[in-house]
């Protein structure tokens, strides 16, 4: 049994429904109001909590216009990496004022660092957790020093060899992380729903042995309710108050109604999932009363032979079982039987 992770007010352990994480990432488009609609919208669609980015574009890259430093395919095809990080990035003041509203209208907010300084800045804000992206797993210096502040950590593995996200975990753990989660994830914005892979949360599973999430950029709600069947702990889904506003990150985002259906639907297929045991359920046990069993269907005097024209298989299931038939054919009553008589034991020798 894996050790249960606590976030804010919320545990996230295999005995409860996955952990839904709204990212809002850029989708406030640069503007602090849209950002605290977005908050509100996310924690009006029941997510567990909200999460953000801490970087500017010079904790990022540098300003370069070499072909290194562009993007040559995808939705951002054309910008330098300066660029997109400067149109996507959260200021680093109005932390303190994202932090503050989350409390406010009660939804739990943490974020994902890309340096040692976006740390020490969600230190002073008492973050109760961290993420590390995908793109940062192998900087292992950085996941050491997150590790050392003694939060939660939640690592996604897009791109991620096995060796690269076991390096990753032996690095935070050796580095005083104490609860720790990783994500399956496909680092492809968006990614096809062809291509999620969802299969590999299993061998994840099975291979680091810590709760597993998944990071989802598909389109839509299928992919997290199929990781769910799957067994995930934990779901981050980018969160926008409306892709038709535009935004970096908006065409693989959800909508207030497309995430308020995909926290409804992975609580409802976690509670559809049951018990990994052979055990029948109460409902169950109870409609045992209508399977078949046998019962007389003539009326029979003591010492008549019981023949086929006097028993039936039928409903419902309160006499014996009807395997129990050929056994019965033959035998002698020893009681009057009435037709509606249900057969047991104790009806003949």
């Amino acid at each position: 049994m894996l050790k249960p992770i606590k976030i804010g007010k919320h545990t996230i352990s295999t005995d409860n429904s996955p952990f839904v994480i709204a990212e809002i990432s850029a989708n406030h488009n640069g503007s602090l109001e849209r950002a605290f609609e977005t908050i509100k919208a996310a924690k009006s669609c029941g997510v567990h909590a909200v999460k953000i980015q801490t970087y500017t574009p010079d904790t990022m890259t540098i300003d370069c216009n070499l072909d290194d430093f562009k993007i040559q395919k995808g939705i951002w095809k054309g910008k330098t990496l300066y660029e997109l990080y400067g149109e996507a990035f959260t200021p680093y003041v109005w932390h303190k004022k994202l932090f503050s509203y989350a409390k406010k209208v009660g939804v739990t907010i943490f974020s994902t660092p890309f340096d040692e300084t976006a740390v020490d800045l969600l230190e002073t804000l008492n973050t109760p957790a961290y993420k590390i992206a995908s793109f940062e797993i192998t900087d292992l210096p950085l996941l050491s020093y997150v590790a050392s502040k003694g939060k939660p950590m939640l690592i996604s593995t897009g791109m991620a060899t096995f060796e690269e996200i076991g390096e990753a975990l032996e690095t935070v753990k050796s580095g005083g992380c104490k609860e720790l989660a990783i994500f399956h994830c496909v680092s492809s914005y968006p990614t096809p729903l062809s291509s999620a892979n969802l299969a590999r949360i299993n061998l994840l599973k099975k291979e680091f042995s810590v709760h597993v999430g998944l990071s989802d950029h598909t389109r839509g709600t299928v992919a997290g309710i199929a990781a769910t069947a799957l067994g995930i702990s934990l779901i981050e889904k980018h969160f926008t108050l409306s892709r038709d506003q535009g935004g970096v990150d908006s065409s693989f985002s959800l909508e207030p109604d497309e995430m308020r259906e995909l926290v409804i639907k992975t609580d409802e297929t976690y509670h559809a999932l049951g018990e990994n045991s052979c055990s029948r359920s109460k409902l169950e046990k109870e409609n045992k009363i209508f399977r078949r069993s046998l019962y007389f269907v003539e009326n029979l005097r003591v010492g008549d032979v019981i023949t086929e024209e006097h028993v039936r298989r039928i409903r419902p299931g309160f006499g014996l079982e009807p395997k129990y038939y050929y056994n019965v054919l033959g035998k002698k009553v020893k009681n009057n039987i009435k037709r509606g008589f249900r057969v047991t034991a104790d009806d003949f020798d």
